[in-house]
């Protein structure tokens, strides 16, 4: 079990971001610290990892800044600073504001140039508002606590890149202490995690966690071979009082279109002819992979769709018709390249993603494994 496995509260102190994110204004990596390392005690790697595992507040605000250059396609509507649509967060720059009061009141607010997406939970009530559009969509969560379906667009957050990474604390990582850092006005030890498998497209992963309440204040996903972050996500103010119940209390304005959120029973349907996905080896080079028998009349022949087409295959076609053609023993298909991550969309419609470079794709695609 991994220590956020069994610290829930601490994925949500992790400040807000897929495991993969916040810089404003164009500033610099090195906003988020001063350039002077505090003197700290030492502390060895195992006993930063017991600090996170026996973190306990009651409650934390503050304002996140996330940065997130991943090397995507660019596709429309995706990132753009000052955006505050929710699908956004996989590109560029954006400023958000935090509060949490317990694992059942939490809430997030996207802030934009012309207005803000805030998502918010208190007890078993999630809202998503929307202010520029007036609109807001309501889910209520069962008895469990876990949603019985809040919806897929809920902001990608580091916390679950943070997870994965602490559970892959095993022999095929180097965990290190990295130099301490002033966040937030605050003093941090940094925890360091290194994938020993070259095959990972990640050099390091680092958490700064408070001296002295020990939750993560920033989170960092550097490529191999790089010293930037091309996934950066901290705390540039933070409060460790209790926020003020109000701050989860939403009621819909005057005027505001409101939507109640579908529930289905047990795990959401998937389109006909798409099968779930399967996780082929674990940690670092895992690989991800799908059936999608759709995509593959989409990766071969013209880049450009045809005017019997509609606008959405048309586009599609254009977009996968565009990137490189690969192909090997394991057949043909077309590759996506990004700084922390590989995709591969076969002619016979698999797709495979993961963050580890194409040989290890080409691999799973022969062998299956």
């Amino acid at each position: 079990m991994s220590v956020l496995q069994s610290r829930p509260a601490l994925r949500w102190l992790l400040p807000t971001g897929a495991a993969l994110a916040i810089l404003g204004g164009g500033a610099a990596v090195g906003t988020f610290a001063s350039a002077a390392e505090p003197n700290l005690p030492e502390r060895s790697a195992a006993q930063l990892l017991v600090d996170l595992q026996t973190a306990r507040l009651d409650g934390l605000s503050g304002t996140v800044i996330k940065r997130a250059d991943l090397g995507l396609p660019s596709l429309p509507g995706i990132g753009g600073r000052g955006s505050a649509e929710l699908t956004s967060l996989v590109s560029g720059t954006h400023t958000m504001r935090v509060w949490h009061a317990g694992p059942d009141q939490t809430r997030v607010a996207l802030l934009g140039t012309l207005g803000e997406t805030d998502v918010i939970r208190n007890g078993k009530d999630v809202w998503i508002w929307d202010s520029q559009a007036n609109r807001a969509e309501h889910t209520t969560l069962d008895g469990s606590g876990r949603s019985s379906g809040v919806p897929g667009h809920l902001p990608s957050t580091p916390q679950e890149a943070a997870e994965q990474a602490l559970a892959a604390v095993d022999p095929t990582t180097r965990v290190s202490v990295g130099r301490s850092a002033s966040i937030a006005g605050r003093d941090a030890y940094e925890l360091v995690l290194e994938p020993r498998d070259d095959t990972s497209l990640v050099g390091q992963i680092t958490i700064a966690i408070d001296a002295a309440e020990h939750v993560p204040l920033r989170f960092q996903v550097v490529p191999e071979g790089t010293s930037k972050p091309a996934f950066e996500v901290a705390f540039t103010q933070v409060n460790f009082e209790r926020p003020d119940p109000a701050q989860f209390a939403f009621n819909p304005p005057p005027g505001a279109e409101v939507t109640e959120a579908t529930r289905p029973e047990g795990r959401p349907a998937l389109p006909a002819g798409v099968q779930r996905p399967t996780v082929v080896g674990s940690g670092w080079t895992s690989v991800l992979v799908a059936e999608v028998p759709q995509l593959a009349g989409f990766t071969q022949g013209q880049s450009g769709g045809t005017r019997s087409e509609g606008s959405e295959a048309g586009l599609l076609r254009g977009l996968l018709g565009g990137l490189p053609e690969v192909s090997g023993e394991w057949g043909s298909g077309r590759l996506v390249t990004g700084k922390l991550f590989t995709a591969l969309l076969t002619d016979d419609g698999r797709v495979l993603v993961g963050a580890v470079k194409p040989e290890r794709l080409y691999e799973v695609a022969q062998t299956g494994r």
